[in-house]
C-alpha cells in the first residue's frame, strides 16, 4: 500500500549549512512514527519542509500519492496535514473557541477576507468543527476563556485542538510533551493513542525518549541533517550508530 506520507531525498540548505540532507522516509496510514535526534539534527526543519512552511532545496514530498512539494502551506493543511509547533502559537487575547475556529476556517477553505466579512454564512460549519475539536481535547468547558488564562498544559491541547479542527489525516506534533510533568505526559500519551485508534496518522518529534519509545510503532533518527536509523523502538534504541550520535564515540569522550 502506498504510504500516506512519503519523503524522497529531501534537502534544505541555508547558504553553506545543510540543515536536511538527502532525507527519505514515510508514514503509513494509521501509523504512529517518532522522529528523534540530537539538538540541531534538522527535525523541525524537516517538519517545515513537509508542511511547506520552508521550501525544499531539492527532493520531493508526497501526500496520499500527490506531490505537495511546491504547494503553499495553507493548501497542504487543507489537503489533510495539520501540525503543532515547538514554540506555542496560541493567540492569548482570543478565546479558546476563536483560537480553534481558525483551524476550522482553514479546513473549509475560506479566504481571510471571507472569514472577516462573511463569517455568519459559515457559522454552522465553523461551530460544528470547532466544538468537535474542543470535545476531543476536553476543552469544551473553557471555550469562552481567554487563551491567556489557560495553564501551559492546556495551551498544548489548545494547539492540538486547532490542528484537529482541520479534520486532518496526518497530525504532526513538534515536542508535544515538552514542559509537561509526568502525569501530564502520561495523559498526553493516552490521548495520542486514542487519536491513533480513530485512524489518525501521527508523526512526532520529542526529546522524552520514554514518551517516544512507549508510544510510537516506528522511530526515525536524524543526526546532522541525515537519517541514520529507521526501525522499531527496540531496534533503534540498540543501534550503535544511534547511541554514538547521542552519546559520542569513546574516542570523542576520552
Amino acid at each position: 500500500m502506498t504510504p500516506l506520507l512519503e519523503i524522497k531525498s529531501a534537502c534544505r540548505y541555508f547558504g553553506g549549512l545543510h540543515a536536511v540532507e538527502d532525507f527519505s522516509g514515510h508514514v503509513k496510514r494509521g501509523e504512529r512514527v517518532g522522529l528523534i535526534g540530537p539538538n540541531g539534527a534538522g527535525k523541525t526543519t524537516l517538519f517545515n519542509l513537509i508542511t511547506c512552511f520552508t521550501p525544499l532545496s531539492s527532493g520531493a514530498v508526497f501526500f496520499d500519492d500527490t506531490d505537495i512539494s511546491s504547494l503553499k502551506a495553507y493548501r497542504v493543511a487543507r489537503l489533510g496535514i495539520a501540525r503543532t509547533f515547538q514554540n506555542l502559537r496560541v493567540m492569548p487575547n482570543l478565546s479558546v473557541f476563536d483560537n480553534v475556529s481558525i483551524g476550522a476556517l482553514g479546513a473549509l477553505g475560506h479566504s481571510p477576507f471571507a472569514a472577516l466579512t462573511k463569517r455568519a454564512n459559515y457559522a454552522n460549519d465553523i461551530g460544528r468543527r470547532t466544538w468537535d475539536a474542543l470535545e476531543q481535547t476536553g476543552l469544551q468547558d473553557q471555550a469562552s476563556e481567554l487563551a491567556a488564562n489557560l495553564s501551559y498544559g492546556k495551551r498544548k491541547y489548545l494547539e492540538i485542538a486547532r490542528a484537529l479542527a482541520l479534520s486532518p489525516r496526518l497530525l504532526i506534533l513538534d515536542e508535544p510533551a515538552a514542559g509537561l510533568n509526568d502525569t501530564e505526559t502520561a495523559q498526553l500519551a493516552e490521548f495520542v493513542l486514542r487519536l491513533s485508534g480513530e485512524g489518525l496518522s501521527i508523526l512526532l518529534v520529542e526529546h522524552d525518549m520514554n514518551f517516544v519509545m512507549s508510544l510510537c510503532e516506528r522511530v526515525m533518527v536524524m543526526a546532522s541533517g541525515r537519517k541514520i536509523a529507521d526501525g522499531s523502538p527496540q531496534e533503534v534504541s540498540n543501534d550503535p550508530v544511534v547511541l554514538e550520535a547521542y552519546l559520542g564515540s569513546e574516542e570523542e569522550a576520552a
